[in-house]
């Protein structure tokens, strides 16, 4: 079992619930930072030396950021609580909600496979996110892991609903954020009894954020003569939620051209591997796994994997979006790496044919050539390719809730 404890999570105070969360800092552009680095008491103006700063000396940003902090808890700006759990829920303007639990998961689960990924990362990246964790010592968005259902969980998260929560407040994107604080000792050891039945938790968005803080917590063990494994470095700020409690959707591909081939010898060499069926100009969403939907010429397809290719490939990969890549867009278009080509565009879905309408409207205006919609990942499949530790192509899995950041943070100097 993974190891999920409990911690003094750090809270904006009732007066600033509204202003000091935020969005992940990449849904927005620089212009939008600068605004928001201005706004009195927010997690971005805490964040401002190193966001905004035009100064180079970034080990000084880096430590104003820390110091920032410390100001604003003593401030009673920020509180922090006694070593809780959290039971964290968020409804949505649909009316869909995810709920789960807030706590600490260990580095050492992380490196022996007990929390299995299913993405590559980028070394230079872990290695920035690494450095600033080692300065600020700050964790202020969760990682995003998932699990097989428990209905025990589900039945301890049902009797806390019944309590007020800590924090409940609307954003500017209309979601509702409810925060639970368990801090009941005998709470406390009845979520972690049933806890300690989860095997393996995976991850659903977070994979850099994770890898980071395992890097962070490599390179201070190196420092650290008397290292233990209980340091607060060694522990990840995780948001756990059963797979009843997450959405996968669909994330689409655009391509600039063809490689120099004609729309008729592009369809032709996709017979090789596909049934090809017209669909006309409506767009189409595919139904289901091994059904591609491709917009090419003004007209939609269903590309059908031929079972040959799929009971070849059902010991290796069979995503559809290995199954693209591998087939069309390396074998026939010469694509041979798509993380790093610049030939393709990825658009998101939300499990409708919003996101064919999409790439549809994207090619109708001339700024692409061809668009292939794709069935979503289930979380089998995710679980499947994180067991044999198979790493997923980029951008396969656009996955809900989306976190906030700041709304409980980690301390990892406490």
């Amino acid at each position: 079992m993974p190891t999920f404890k409990p911690f003094r999570g750090v809270r904006p105070s009732e007066d600033y619930v509204d202003v000091f969360p935020t969005h992940p800092l990449d849904n927005f552009s620089q212009e939008e930072i600068n605004k928001k680095a201005q706004l009195e008491s927010s997690y971005i103006q805490m964040i401002k030396p190193y966001v905004v700063s035009k100064s180079k000396d970034i080990d000084r940003n880096l430590r104003k950021i820390r110091t920032n902090f410390e100001e604003l808890l003593g401030d009673k700006k920020l509180v922090q609580d006694n070593s809780s759990y959290y039971l964290y829920e968020q409804v949505l303007p649909n009316k869909s909600v995810y709920r789960g639990l807030l706590g600490l998961v260990s580095v050492d689960d992380f490196w022996n496979g007990k929390i299995k990924k299913h993405e590559s990362t980028l070394t230079h990246k872990k290695e920035k996110l690494a450095y600033y964790l080692e300065k600020v010592n700050i964790q202020a968005e969760p990682v995003l892991l998932t699990y097989m259902a428990n209905p025990k969980v589900e039945l301890l998260m049902n009797h806390e609903e019944k309590n007020v929560p800590i924090l409940n407040y609307v954003d500017d994107s209309k979601v509702r954020h409810k925060v639970w604080k368990i801090d009941n000792r005998l709470k406390m050891q009845q979520f972690k009894e049933v806890l300690e039945q989860i095997d393996s938790f995976y991850i659903a968005d977070g994979h850099h954020r994770i890898g980071s803080t395992a890097l962070n917590a490599k390179n201070q063990q190196a420092k650290n003569k008397k290292h233990t494994g209980t340091e607060h470095y060694n522990y990840v700020f995780s948001f756990i939620v059963s797979n009843q409690s997450i959405k996968i959707h669909d994330y689409n591909r655009l391509l600039d051209d063809l490689s120099g081939l004609s729309e008729e010898e592009f369809l032709s060499r996709i017979e090789e591997n596909f049934l090809i069926h017209k669909k006309g100009e409506s767009p189409y969403y595919p139904s289901q796994k091994f059904h591609i939907s491709m917009y090419l010429g003004g007209e939609f397809y269903s590309l059908h994997v031929k079972h040959d290719l799929r009971k070849k490939m059902s010991e290796m990969n069979d995503l559809d979006h290995f199954l693209l890549e591998e087939f069309i867009f390396k074998d026939i278009l010469g694509i041979e790496d798509p993380k790093t080509t610049d030939k393709i565009t990825y658009i998101k879905g939300d499990s409708s044919v919003k996101g064919i309408i999409e790439m549809k409207e994207k090619i109708d205006s001339g700024s692409h050539k061809v668009g292939f919609g794709i069935y979503p990942v289930s979380f089998n499949d995710l679980r499947k390719v994180s067991d044999k530790n198979i790493k997923m192509p980029p951008k396969c899995t656009y996955i809900e809730p989306k976190l906030v950041t700041a709304l409980i943070m980690y301390d990892m100097k406490q």
